[in-house]
């Protein structure tokens, strides 16, 4: 039996591939009122695009904590991770917004979400000597002895990239933890 002529089994049509592209490009620009209002209307929160970048995803790399805020208030998981396996706490700790990060941890994402070679927000910030947000994220879990799948930690990625504040303040962060509470 042969299908009817109008019968099609394709993907999305290009005015369905043109409005995601807009919408992909409001979370980029961090149009928040514009998020709410899509979203409102029955845009899925944890909409991917092509690369598996979530909303969350665009918004924490551009650094738009407002609407990441919005996205998360309408039940966008925080930790979702794109195609090649990075968080949104670890794009924004790349590209050091910590507004970004204060909002994805209110909001539970997950502070040692580590990326497939084992890289947390911590190690990445220490490694561009982000020391604030490298005290923020340790004052809130982070653990400075985590090591990635090559086995390094934090400090040792800020010694090879050369980033002395936060090596610093990564080794002042282990002391503290090995000593006994109370000392």
């Amino acid at each position: 039996m042969q299908e009817p002529n109008n019968a099609r089994n394709e993907g999305p049509d290009e005015d369905m591939i043109a409005f995601a592209s807009e919408v992909f490009d409001v979370a980029r620009r961090g149009d928040a009122a514009m998020l709410d209002a899509l979203l409102h209307k029955g845009l899925p929160p944890n909409l991917r695009n092509d690369h598996g970048d979530t909303l969350v995803m665009l918004a924490s790399y551009h650094g738009h904590a407002d609407a990441v805020r919005v996205l998360l208030e309408h039940k966008a998981d925080p930790d979702l991770r794109n195609d090649r396996g990075q968080t949104p706490i670890a794009g924004a700790a790349f590209k050091g917004f910590k507004p970004v990060i204060e909002v994805l941890l209110e909001h539970g994402a997950e502070i040692e979400g580590a990326s497939p070679d084992g890289r947390t927000a911590l190690m990445i910030a220490a490694m561009f000597n982000r020391v604030e947000l490298v005290e923020y994220l340790i004052e809130h879990g982070a653990n400075p002895d985590a090591r990635d799948a090559n086995g390094f930690s934090a400090r040792d990625a800020a010694e090879k990239m050369g980033a002395p504040d936060t090596v610093a303040r990564l080794v002042a962060a282990t002391e503290a933890r090995s000593r006994p509470a109370g000392v």
